[in-house]
């Protein structure tokens, strides 16, 4: 079966694995060009932009018919449950009536601020990345998007090697190999309530390119093998 003369069907599985493959082969090219100083990242806008720039050279390479097409929205505003919310990246793509699309999150912790002063507030962070894989679950759950996936980015090693897990933040554990999902989580942070629940299970394998460490991150249903 072909679409015209001898081009073979394209199947809509093909598609989407070449657009979530993009995805991560970007996020590897980028997070070795972040360690040896070739991007300089100081804060989420910027690695939202270098991120997305490396993402938009790779499409050339994953379109195998003249039909496709392949799109990339920064900061794009969209309805979940009655409130607008802003994805930070999304990955759009077209072909043969089909469509697939990628929410893509980021978080960003540097020690020093953009400001150049210590940054502090850790927790805040540690929450706020548990928070975007809530985000990402809503989107695909509303049909927003088929896939989401985490990109995360710091330089404090004790966020991904830590010595002790005292503290209340570490219920939001960030930490080299930790595990959880198809939980309520509702411990407060920095004052203010938190209360969401992800339906997913994830597991966090950070990778240490110069002084930064990296993570990628999409949930798998509970009960998938």
């Amino acid at each position: 079966m072909s679409l015209s003369g001898n081009t073979p069907l394209i199947e809509a599985e093909d598609f989407a694995e070449r657009m979530r493959a993009a995805i991560s082969l970007s996020w590897g090219m980028f997070s070795h060009k972040v360690g040896t100083g070739l991007l300089r990242i100081n804060k989420e806008a910027s690695m939202q932009l270098q991120y997305a720039y490396v993402l938009q050279q790779l499409i050339p390479l994953i379109t195998f018919h003249e039909k496709e097409s392949f799109e990339i929205e920064l900061e794009t505003g969209r309805k979940i449950n009655n409130r607008t919310r802003e994805i930070d990246l999304l990955f759009s793509g077209h072909f043969d009536g089909r469509k697939h699309q990628i929410a893509v999150e980021m978080k960003c912790y540097r020690t020093l601020a953009s400001s150049g002063g210590k940054r502090g507030a850790t927790d805040i962070f540690m929450k706020d990345v548990y928070f975007d894989l809530f985000l990402l679950e809503q989107y695909v759950a509303s049909g927003v998007a088929s896939s989401g996936v985490s990109l995360v980015m710091n330089d404090l090693e004790r966020l991904v090697n830590p010595k002790k897990k005292g503290a209340k933040c570490w219920r939001y554990d960030i930490s080299q190999g930790a595990q959880f999902g198809a939980e309520r989580f509702d411990t407060p942070i920095g004052g203010e309530s938190v209360k969401f629940t992800l339906a997913n299970r994830y597991v966090f394998n950070w990778l240490k390119h110069g002084k930064f460490w990296f993570l990628e991150a999409e949930g798998c249903p509970p009960n998938a093998a």
